[in-house]
C-alpha cells in the first residue's frame, strides 16, 4: 500500500505541470538516483503526461560505473513504458572550473540542445537542494540573484525547464520511493566531502537541523522573498537601461551618470551586462569599471577586461567590446590582387571591393599594384572638396572614431600612394565619379563566435 506521505509528490507535480499541459514533448532528467526516479515514476502515473514522456540520462563520462547506471535507467524507463534517451557529454573541467560546475554546464548544455519549441524539461531538485543552493550562494557572498536560489520555472534552449518538486522535502520523496518500492542507484561521490555541496549536505546541515528542524522551509521562504525583491530590482534596472542605452551602438551614455547614486550605478552596469549577454559582473569588476574607467581621465586607454570583453570609455560613452575584434593582425602588410574581390586581414577583419558610381576608378585599380597596411604614424591624405592635406590623426578625431579602432583601420595603397582609408575616405588623387566604372571599398569587422 502506498505511504500517505507520497501524496505531496503527486499533488505538487500535478499543480506544477498544469500550465504546461499543451506542451508537445516532456523530458525528465533521469540520473537513476532516488529523486529523479521518484519524479519519473510520478510522471508515469499521469496518463495524459505519460505518452509525451522521455527519460533522459546524461552520461558524463567521469566514472566507469556510469555505463551500468545508463543501463539501469534505460531498463527502468522501459519498465514504466517510457521512451529513453542517453546523452554523452565531456564534463572534464576547463579554465579553472570546479568539477561540479563543469558537470553542471555540460549537463544543461546537452539538455538545452535537446529541447525545441513547446518542449518541457522536468528536473527533480527539491526543497533541501534549494536550501543547499542558497547557503552555498550566501557563503560565496552572492547578492539577491544568488540568494533567490533556483527558480521553479525558467527558459532553457528553445523550451522550458520546470522544477515541480522544489517545494517537496527529501523526506517526502524518500517516503514515495519506499511506498512504491522503487529501486535506484547511489553515486558514491555523493559521500565525498571534497565537494562543497556534499560537505554541506552530509556534515553541516544535519547539525543545523537538530537546532532548526524547519530550516529547509524557512530558507526556501527567504529565497522566495529575495526572488520577489530581485524581480522588482530587475524592472528598475530595465527602466534605467532604457534611459541610458544607445541601442544602435549598444553603449551607455554617461552624460547623466553623476545623477545616479552608487547603488543605481551598479544596477545600471549589471543591467547593461545582461543586455550584452554576459554574466553578472562581480562587485570587484563593478568597482573597477567605475573608478578605473568612468572616473578616469578620458584618454581612450583606460579599460577593464572581463569575460573576453574590454570595457572602455570615449566621448562620454561606455563601450563593451569583444577584445578579439580589436587585435591587430599578426601580418601588417598585405598584397591585394587587383583581380581579387576580397582580402582577409585576420579572422575578424576583411576588405571587399564592390562596383559603385563613385570611388576609385576600375581602370586605375586593375592597372595598379595594390597593398594594404596599417597606421605607422604621420600619414596624410587629400580629400575631395577640401583644401590641403589632412593627417589621419585629425580625421579620426573629427569623425569621433574611438582610439582603439584606429590601429585596425586598413590603409589601401595603389602603387605606393595612399588611395583610401578603409571605407571612410578616398584620396582626391584617386576619387572618380563614373556610374558603374568605380570600386568602393567595404571594411567588414565580424563578431567572434
Amino acid at each position: 500500500m502506498t505511504n500517505t506521505l507520497a501524496q505531496p509528490v503527486e499533488s505538487q507535480l500535478i499543480d506544477a505541470i498544469r500550465p504546461y499541459q499543451g506542451f508537445r514533448r516532456v523530458f525528465v532528467a533521469y540520473s537513476g538516483g532516488v529523486d529523479s526516479h521518484v519524479l519519473l515514476h510520478a510522471c508515469a502515473q499521469q496518463r495524459e503526461l505519460k505518452e509525451k514522456l522521455t527519460a533522459v540520462y546524461v552520461h558524463h563520462g567521469l566514472q566507469a560505473i556510469a555505463d551500468q547506471w545508463a543501463g539501469h535507467c534505460q531498463a527502468t524507463a522501459f519498465s514504466l513504458g517510457i521512451a529513453f534517451k542517453e546523452l554523452r557529454v565531456d564534463a572534464r573541467p576547463i579554465n579553472g572550473q570546479s568539477p561540479e560546475e563543469a558537470a553542471r554546464n555540460a549537463r544543461y548544455g546537452a539538455l538545452s540542445l535537446l529541447l525545441g519549441d513547446q518542449d518541457l524539461l522536468l528536473v527533480a531538485q527539491h526543497r533541501e537542494d534549494q536550501l543547499e543552493t542558497v547557503l552555498l550562494q550566501l557563503f560565496r557572498g552572492a547578492g539577491l540573484p544568488g540568494l533567490s536560489g533556483m527558480p521553479v520555472v525558467m527558459p532553457i534552449g528553445k523550451g522550458i525547464l520546470l522544477r515541480p518538486l522544489l517545494n517537496v522535502s527529501k523526506k517526502e520523496i524518500e517516503a514515495y520511493a519506499a511506498g512504491h518500492e522503487l529501486d535506484w542507484v547511489e553515486d558514491p561521490t555523493n559521500q565525498s566531502a571534497e565537494f562543497d555541496r556534499n560537505f554541506l549536505r552530509n556534515d553541516v546541515l544535519p547539525l543545523l537541523k537538530k537546532r532548526w528542524p524547519a530550516l529547509d522551509k524557512t530558507v526556501s521562504r527567504s529565497a522566495a522573498h529575495c526572488a520577489d525583491a530581485q524581480s522588482v530590482i530587475r524592472e528598475e534596472g530595465s527602466d534605467l537601461l532604457k534611459q541610458y542605452l544607445e541601442s544602435e551602438s549598444q553603449t551607455l551614455s554617461l552624460a547623466l551618470w553623476s545623477c545616479l547614486d552608487s547603488a543605481r550605478q551598479a544596477l545600471l552596469l549589471r543591467a547593461w551586462f545582461g543586455f550584452m549577454g554576459l554574466k553578472m559582473p562581480s562587485q570587484r569588476v563593478i568597482h573597477q569599471i567605475i573608478h578605473e574607467v568612468i572616473d578616469a581621465a578620458e584618454t581612450g586607454k583606460a579599460e577593464v577586461f572581463t569575460q573576453g570583453h574590454a570595457i572602455r570609455r570615449f566621448r562620454n560613452r561606455l563601450y563593451c567590446l569583444e577584445a578579439k575584434c580589436f587585435q591587430l593582425p599578426e601580418k601588417r602588410d598585405f598584397e591585394w590582387s587587383s583581380q581579387q574581390q576580397s582580402l582577409d586581414l585576420s579572422e575578424y577583419l576583411k576588405l571587399q571591393r564592390i562596383k559603385a558610381s563613385s570611388g576609385i576608378s576600375v581602370d586605375q585599380w586593375l592597372a595598379a599594384k595594390i597593398t594594404v597596411s596599417f597606421r605607422r604614424g604621420g600619414e596624410t591624405i587629400s580629400l575631395p572638396g577640401r583644401k590641403g592635406r589632412h593627417s589621419l590623426k585629425n580625421l579620426f578625431q573629427e569623425a569621433a572614431i574611438p582610439p582603439w579602432e584606429r590601429p585596425i583601420i586598413p590603409l589601401i595603397y595603389l602603387d605606393g600612394q595612399l588611395a583610401a582609408v578603409a571605407d571612410r575616405w578616398v584620396s582626391d588623387e584617386f576619387y572618380t565619379v563614373s556610374p558603374g566604372a568605380c570600386y568602393r571599398i567595404v571594411f567588414i569587422k565580424e563578431t567572434p563566435g
